[in-house]
């Protein structure tokens, strides 16, 4: 299976909001999104980002770097923020019921290599880098069935 891959050019925050939203705008229950990168590299902000595009009502989207899970109640249906980097071991990631939310909500995973093998395979991986404070390379890799869902270009 060919994998797709594309690689977007960030030079603000707020090119990293709109490439969430426009993402947000197209997904549905059963999206899995694995956000990687270094501390500071606008994972959570992403995430941040994508969520508040989808909710109802403007409301608080916190990190959920101490609560490891934050759920919200969409249009598009559940979602699940996780950031997993404080965990150990992936018999954690089975405590916490992400593996049951892969089918019933997007899901949006930072720190997915604490996943292990529990990955879901249709997963998309957005891998983010930085060069400065501002600008950022977020490459997306995953199946072709994301090719719909994913913009061609950040600014088209």
């Amino acid at each position: 299976m060919t994998e797709l891959r594309r690689r977007y050019q960030s030079h603000s925050p707020d090119d990293t909001r709109d490439l969430a939203r426009r993402i947000g705008a197209r997904l549905s229950a059963g999206a899995v999104i694995l956000l990687e990168g270094p501390v500071g590299a606008g994972k959570t902000h992403f995430a941040r980002q994508l969520i508040l595009s989808l909710l109802p009502e403007p409301e608080d989207v916190p990190s959920p770097t101490f609560t490891l899970v934050q759920t919200y109640e969409s249009d598009a249906g559940e979602i699940w923020h996780a950031d997993l980097y404080r965990l150990t071991s992936p018999d954690e990631v089975v405590e916490l019921g992400l593996e049951e939310a892969y089918e019933t909500a997007i899901c949006l995973i930072e720190w997915p290599d604490r996943l292990g093998d529990l990955a879901p395979s249709d997963a998309l991986t957005l891998s983010f880098t930085h060069d400065d404070v501002d600008s950022r390379e977020i490459t997306a890799r995953g199946p072709r069935s994301w090719d719909t869902i994913l913009p061609g270009d950040l600014h088209a």
